[in-house]
């Protein structure tokens, strides 16, 4: 947020046209973007909240802070705002003799203030719903041999590409190649733990193109050989070599 500190300054923002003077006020939510332009010189102070502090004042006020921000709002007066912007700058010109903890509490003191006067309702990002998700998840599994494209994953989801691993990650907080890849390492686990199948054939109806592929995201994934699955499954020691 920021604060007018100095002179009065004039100014044009697409057709409309300002004056700010000291005290007046804007609002500007992280990743909000405006363009206006000044006639005059500004000095201004500059306010920035951390997400952590927000995340503090919420919780302090019993809000949800994933589901509130602070709304955008310019050219306005607030006589609390304002006394704790004074506060902060003066700290900052005389190289804060009160110490980190005053100007924190000042800071958490204008974040609990915003969150309670000026805050918005911010919509919830969503992943898949669960029926789609239990289908994909289906898909992979009856398909883990097979080629398993984003663009055929998307489909299953009724969804497009770009949107379905947007949405896939968000429901599962892995990328979509991740999950697949986790995936046919466990049923290439599954397999080798069986012990009735050599790995070449393993690999191929795990989906790997090849065993030193299916080696890779192995070590990758579990931090251990097929050989060593295959070994300690039949109650050897994985470590021990042999001729």
């Amino acid at each position: 947020m920021k604060i007018h500190a100095g002179a009065p300054v004039r100014g044009k923002c697409e057709v409309h046209t300002f004056v700010y003077r000291r005290g007046d006020l804007d609002i500007h939510p992280a990743g909000y973007r405006d363009v206006w332009e000044e006639f005059d010189a500004n000095e201004s102070i500059v306010l920035g909240l951390s997400p952590s502090l927000l995340q503090r004042a919420a919780d302090d006020i019993g809000l949800d802070a994933a589901r509130i921000g602070l709304e955008p709002r310019f050219q306005f007066r607030d006589p609390q705002i304002e006394h704790v912007a004074w506060a902060l700058e003066a700290e900052r010109r005389n190289g804060a003799p009160n110490g980190a903890l005053y100007s924190e509490c000042l800071g958490l003191a204008l974040a609990v203030h915003l969150l309670g006067h000026y805050k918005s309702t911010v919509a919830v990002q969503r992943g898949l719903s669960r029926t789609q998700l239990r289908r994909v998840t289906a898909y992979i599994e009856n398909n883990i041999d097979q080629d398993l494209s984003l663009a055929t994953l998307a489909q299953v989801a009724h969804l497009s590409a770009s949107h379905f691993k947007t949405m896939f990650k968000r429901s599962t907080g892995s990328p979509v190649h991740e999950y697949v890849v986790r995936r046919r390492v466990e049923h290439a686990k599954q397999l080798l733990t069986r012990g009735d199948l050599p790995s070449s054939q393993v690999a191929a109806e795990s989906g790997f193109s090849h065993q030193s592929h299916m080696a890779r995201a192995m070590r990758r994934v579990l931090g251990v050989t097929p050989s060593a699955v295959a070994r300690s499954s039949h109650g050897v020691n994985p470590d021990r070599t042999f001729d």
